[in-house]
Parts: C-alpha cells; sequence; structure tokens
C-alpha cells in the first residue's frame, strides 16, 4: 500500500455550489441529447444525401466530432483548474458551452450556404466537444473538494443527476415539439427551438458560477509522510487507477448512448411513432436519475464497491432479456418499460463510481485526471456508439445487434468494476480519507 491521504475540514457546500458546479454539465447533455434526438432532421438541413442512410450517418459522425476534441479539452482545461483553480476554468467552459450552443441553433442550412453550413457544425460540436472535455473534471473535483466525507458519494451523484435532469427536460422538449408541430415544420425549424431554449439557460449559468468560492486553495492536512512527485509522477503512480477508469467509463458510455440512441432505434429500426421513442428515453431519465442519486447514498453508507459490483451485475444479466422483448412484441409499453428497466439498473453505480474515481486521485491531478480518463472513454465509445449500432443493425439486419453490444461492453465493465479498491470513508475507516494507494 501507498501513501494515504486525509483531507480534513471540507468546505460548507450549498445547493447553490450543486447548482453551479452542475449545470453546465447538464447543458451540454441536454445539447448532446438534443442533436441526437433530431439527428435525422439535422442531417436533411445540413448533410443532404442521395439515401436516408447517408443524410443520418453524416449526421451522426458530425456528433461523433465533438468527442475527438474532448481529450484536448481536458487536458488544457484540467490542467488550468488544477493549477489556477476550479472556479475560472469552470467559468471558461461555461463561455465555450454558450458560444457552441447558440451557433448551432443559429446556423443557416446546406441549401442557404452550402459546403459552409457542414463545416460550420462540425465547428460548433468541436467547440461544445472541447468545453465538455474541461467541464467534468473540474465539475467532479469540485464537489469531491466541496463535499462533507460523509456525504461525498451523494453530493458527487449530483454530477450525474444534472446529466439525467438535462435528459429528462430534453425529452420533455422532444415530445412537446413533435406533439405541438407537424413533421414539417419539425424538419424546417422546430429542431432550432429545442437549442435554442438550451441557450436561454446560459446566462443564469454565468451568474451562478460567478459566485462560487473555490476549493483548491485549501490546504490538505497530511498524516503521513509525503513525497513531493510531478504531476507527471502523481499521474504515472495511479496509472491502475486511470486505466481501470478508462474500462469503466468506456463501458457505461456505450450503455448510455445507447440509451440516447433510443429514439432514432424506435423510428429506424423498430418503426414505431418518433413519440414512443421521446417518452421512453425521458421516462428512462427520471428513474436513472432516482437510481444515480440513491445508489450513491447507499455507497455512502456501506461503501462503492459493493453497489457498484452489484448493481452493473444486474444490469448486465438484464440486457438480453429486456431487448428481445422490445424487439418480439414492439409496443409502446415493452419499449417504455424495457428502456425505464435498463436506465435504472445502469445508473445505480454511475454517481457512485464518479465518486470513487475523484476520491482515488491526489487534488493536483485530480480534475485533468478524471477529465482526461473520462473524455477518452467518451471520445473512444460515445462518438461512436450511435454509429456502430446502426452500422450493426444494417449490417446483420436484426433489432438486437445494439443488445450484443452492450452486453460485451458491460462484461468489460464488470470486470474492471471487480478490481477497483474501496475509496468510500465509511469503508476505509477515517473520516475524509481520500484513497491514493496502489499496489
Amino acid at each position: 500500500m501507498g501513501s494515504i491521504v486525509v483531507q480534513e475540514n471540507a468546505p460548507g457546500i450549498k445547493w447553490q455550489h450543486i447548482a453551479a458546479a452542475t449545470i453546465g454539465n447538464a447543458l451540454e447533455f441536454y445539447d448532446f441529447l438534443t442533436y441526437a434526438f433530431f439527428s435525422i432532421q439535422i442531417g436533411h438541413a445540413f448533410f443532404p444525401s442521395q439515401t436516408a442512410y447517408g443524410s443520418l450517418m453524416l449526421s451522426l459522425a458530425t456528433f461523433g466530432a465533438g468527442f475527438l476534441t474532448r481529450p484536448l479539452g481536458a487536458f488544457v482545461i484540467g490542467n488550468y483548474a488544477d493549477r489556477v483553480g476550479r472556479k475560472p476554468a469552470m467559468m471558461l467552459c461555461f463561455v465555450l458551452i454558450g458560444c457552441a450552443i447558440v451557433g448551432m441553433a443559429l446556423l443557416p442550412t446546406y441549401a442557404r450556404i452550402g459546403v459552409a453550413a457542414p463545416i460550420l457544425a462540425i465547428v460548433a460540436r468541436m467547440i461544445q466537444g472541447f468545453s465538455l472535455g474541461g467541464e467534468i473534471g473540474t465539475n467532479t473535483a469540485y464537489l469531491t473538494e466541496a463535499a462533507p466525507a460523509a456525504k461525498r458519494g451523494l453530493i458527487v451523484s449530483w454530477q450525474g443527476a444534472s446529466q439525467y435532469l438535462a435528459l429528462i427536460a430534453g425529452g420533455l422538449v422532444g415530445v412537446l415539439l413533435t406533439t405541438v408541430l407537424p413533421p414539417a415544420a419539425l424538419e424546417a425549424y422546430g429542431w432550432r427551438i429545442a437549442f435554442l431554449l438550451g441557450a436561454a439557460v446560459v446566462p443564469f449559468g454565468f451568474w451562478l458560477r460567478s459566485r462560487l468560492p473555490e476549493t483548491l486553495p485549501v490546504p490538505e492536512q497530511i498524516n503521513l509522510p509525503v513525497v513531493h512527485q510531478s504531476r507527471r509522477q502523481l499521474a504515472v503512480a495511479h496509472r491502475r487507477v486511470l486505466l481501470l477508469a478508462i474500462m469503466v467509463l468506456g463501458s457505461s458510455t456505450i450503455a448510455t448512448y445507447i440509451g440516447v440512441y433510443i429514439v432514432t432505434y424506435t423510428q429506424n429500426t423498430l418503426h414505431m411513432p418518433a413519440r414512443a421513442g421521446f417518452i421512453a428515453s425521458t421516462l428512462g431519465y427520471a428513474v436513472s436519475m432516482a437510481a444515480t442519486l440513491l445508489g450513491s447514498w447507499l455507497s455512502d453508507k456501506y461503501g462503492r464497491c459493493p453497489i457498484n459490483i452489484w448493481a452493473n451485475l444486474a444490469f448486465l444479466l438484464m440486457i438480453y432479456p429486456t431487448f428481445a422483448w422490445i424487439t418480439s412484441s414492439r409496443s409502446s409499453f415493452a419499449l417504455i418499460a424495457g428502456v425505464a428497466l435498463l436506465g435504472g439498473l445502469q445508473s445505480i453505480s454511475a454517481g457512485s463510481y464518479y465518486a470513487s474515481l475523484s476520491e482515488s486521485l491526489p487534488p493536483s491531478i485530480r480534475s485533468s485526471g478524471f477529465g482526461i480518463v473520462y473524455s477518452v472513454a467518451i471520445a473512444t465509445f460515445g462518438g461512436t456508439t450511435q454509429l456502430v449500432a446502426t452500422w450493426l443493425i444494417h449490417l446483420t439486419g436484426s433489432a438486437m445487434a445494439p443488445a450484443w453490444y452492450l452486453i460485451g461492453a458491460s462484461a468489460v465493465g464488470q470486470m474492471a468494476l471487480m478490481m477497483v479498491a474501496e475509496s468510500a470513508p465509511v469503508r476505509v475507516g477515517a473520516v475524509s480519507r481520500v484513497a491514493t494507494a496502489l499496489p
């Protein structure tokens, strides 16, 4: 075992601080979900093609372009947060978020400006990805440092819960727009309304973040001898934590984006109304949000590892029967119930693992380390999940293809979770203890 850092007297945290820390991440996910929900309409606007399949694939590829810049954003902004402070990094991220979402809402179509339209759409997605790369690690580090040790899992889980809250909002907007607007209006301008509604949150979020206290300068009490290491040496020393994190986060990313893909899957593969997909996704996100908070609260009481391992195993075992039920019946009830069940099981460990990873990294690499491994996992799997799912269905002709992809990914995540060290203070032993030990 290596050294153990004990962090006491963490600054108090108010609900405004939690809201300020998570609002950027929420807006990012609202933006991503809006793009995913309206990928068919966006494809027609910016990527005209001779076939509907070609237009959709180009649209999904542009969606994936934002993931390419996430690792760069995690490295640049994460290092800035670790050196200068969490607050200035979060302010920078929010400015970039606002630019990206407003830009996407106002871009002219291919019919109006030609090839410049898809180029500008790709640029907007890349700016959005860069900002989210820096956002996730910085916000999680802030919540970890500001939270009392006994409630750290629950408070950090609001990072994941805020994503689901944003996805619920996006789902409700999708249901509303598809209900109120005829298909032609949805195609022409309806999807832009969804982006503009997200942009309206930007001024409020910027104000909230301007009032945040800083957490990085808070001194740490060291109970054991400290060996001064460079940030690079610390990253190397924690390579096992980081490698396992890529496996876990890659697995959960595939599961999350299969969920985001449900609306497209409902229309293109199951040949069911888009409204059924929106309702299934929205209810699934509501269940997932509750499950995230519940799982994290339990992890504060009983430890991160038992919650993460058993919840993910239950999710893994339910993938095949749930997808088989949905694809065989092709009913709205099966779709809605199945998506809610899988979303809830998959999310129980989500917030708990965020706390686990953040606790396992020292403050000087917490923001950059968390952000980089998260962004690498997202860039590798999040940006390709919808493309791979669409391609597998096209290749095999089977509606069950996404289920097999999800089973394989979840099995890898299960193996990684079984090798993650416990970090919860209730299990480690001392109040506010943060484990940074490696074999």
